[in-house]
């Protein structure tokens, strides 16, 4: 049973992630089918397309986009499954929604897709954590290594480009490699920013 041009894939985990467990107790995070922050990200490819090849395969886990698992209201106010539902658990995945995968290798960046850490700022007169538009390369890609932007290399990103992920409990932000715009030079003192809840996810 193969697509044409889709990956079949199946929910790793619960199609939704409502619930973050705290000191050994689940604690309820969301109730609501509309917010797509909650919704399941990652999945195991069950099947590739025929059309053809990719480096993601069979058994592989991949990040995706939040609206192949997203369950909906239609028009008449009865819920309705992904437009990416197939059957049983199984889901199509066009290619295009693919953004990491996980093989014997570890995570890699998928198609022209990279993902940046954010860094704790170093603002004294601002309440904001995070350091703005800035942060640490942790899965590159051709186009960025050409370039000589490297994982580990310190960048600056365009506003609003950047989607946010939790990948193995850890708070990433995906983007195109053209959101990428300035290589900074390591200070050395910059310092990952994972905000509590991330971890306990």
């Amino acid at each position: 049973m193969k697509s044409l041009y889709d990956f079949i894939i199946q929910p790793l985990g619960d199609k939704y992630n409502n619930t973050v467990k705290i000191g050994g107790v689940d604690i309820v995070v969301n109730t609501k089918i509309e917010n797509w922050k909650f919704v399941n990200r990652l999945a195991v490819v069950i099947e590739t397309p025929l059309a053809f090849t990719t480096k993601v395969k069979k058994g592989d886990v991949i990040v995706i986009h939040q609206n192949v698992f997203r369950t909906f209201y239609d028009m008449k106010g009865q819920k309705k499954k992904s437009r990416s539902y197939f059957k049983d658990d199984l889901y199509f995945c066009a290619i295009d929604q693919i953004y990491l995968y996980k093989n014997s290798d570890g995570w890699n960046s998928f198609g022209d897709r990279c993902f940046i850490k954010p860094i704790k700022s170093k603002d004294d007169l601002t309440l904001d954590k995070e350091a703005s538009l800035i942060g640490i390369l942790k899965y590159g890609n051709s186009s960025l290594n050409k370039l000589k932007i490297n994982p580990g290399d310190l960048v600056g990103y365009t506003p609003n480009g950047e989607w946010e992920f939790l990948v193995e409990k850890e708070r990433l932000y995906c983007m195109k490699s053209n959101d990428i715009v300035i290589k900074y030079e390591n200070e050395g003192n910059e310092v990952e920013y994972n905000p509590s809840w991330a971890s306990s996810s």
